[in-house]
């Protein structure tokens, strides 16, 4: 979830990977990383991982990738960012209703929490998707709230622009539920400044969406339409957006 790639100064691989990344060729971003280190295989695996989530597919790609990620870690950072990279599958599978693996993506996500040491740059990460398990799998708004907020902190502190547009949605979300509109807007309106910033096409779309969510026509009608356009180019991707750019049927 770190917006590697992103910058003017990165390397031309980094920034290869990165362009495939944003508009949804996660296969193609892995496969120019040899997984010949510790952090190229965990770059892989959180790539094929990322695909699992927006797509659906790739459920053995991402677990063989893992795998090779998990014996190559040494350092304790390292084990964590795999154990982080499990969880992040584990509740992915559960979410999508693949299988429910909800047990796997708690422990996974402890082990993480275990390794990876406070204000470490890994941390912020391991924070926000504890607050996804919170929210979606646990029902537990005020603990996802708690973690958001730990997650958009530690983005802010080590300048991680992709990972604040997260966590700026998923709190702006949860405003929202508890009717919050003007909160909800600023978050969402923030969320999609910084994708359309880092040019995170995959991502532009559902920040349209959940933006629209907070609106009213005719701005909402507007938002729905340019995030259908996204979605209808980048192929259907992520899937899920699918049910939320659907209007409701009519009723008799």
């Amino acid at each position: 979830m770190s917006g590697t790639g992103t910058t003017a100064d990165d390397d031309p691989l980094q920034t290869a990977v990165w362009r495939l990344r944003s508009r949804a060729c996660w296969a193609d971003a892995a496969a120019l990383l040899q997984p010949t280190t510790p952090a190229a295989s965990l770059q892989r695996a959180a790539l094929l991982v990322e695909r699992c989530l927006y797509t659906e597919q790739g459920w053995e790609d991402a677990e063989d990738a893992l795998r090779t990620a998990e014996a190559q870690a040494q350092s304790d950072d390292e084990r964590g960012a795999a154990a982080c990279e499990r969880g992040q599958l584990a509740y992915a599978a559960t979410l999508l209703g693949v299988r429910d693996r909800a047990d796997e993506a708690r422990a996974a996500l402890g082990r993480a929490a275990a390794l990876i040491a406070p204000g470490a740059p890994g941390r912020s990460l391991l924070d926000f998707r504890r607050g996804l398990l919170a929210e979606n799998l646990a029902r537990s708004p005020q603990a996802a709230r708690a973690a958001y907020r730990r997650a958009h902190a530690g983005a802010t502190a080590h300048d991680d622009p992709l990972l604040l547009s997260f966590t700026w949605r998923h709190l702006a979300g949860l405003a929202l539920r508890d009717g919050e509109l003007a909160e909800a807007r600023h978050g969402f309106t923030e969320s999609l400044r910084i994708r359309e910033e880092l040019g995170y096409l995959v991502g532009t779309a559902p920040a349209l969406a959940s933006l629209a969510d907070a609106e009213t026509d005719p701005e909402a009608t507007r938002l729905r339409a340019e995030a259908a356009r996204l979605f209808r180019l980048l192929g259907g991707v992520p899937t899920w957006l699918a049910r939320q750019l659907t209007p409701p049927a009519a009723t008799a």
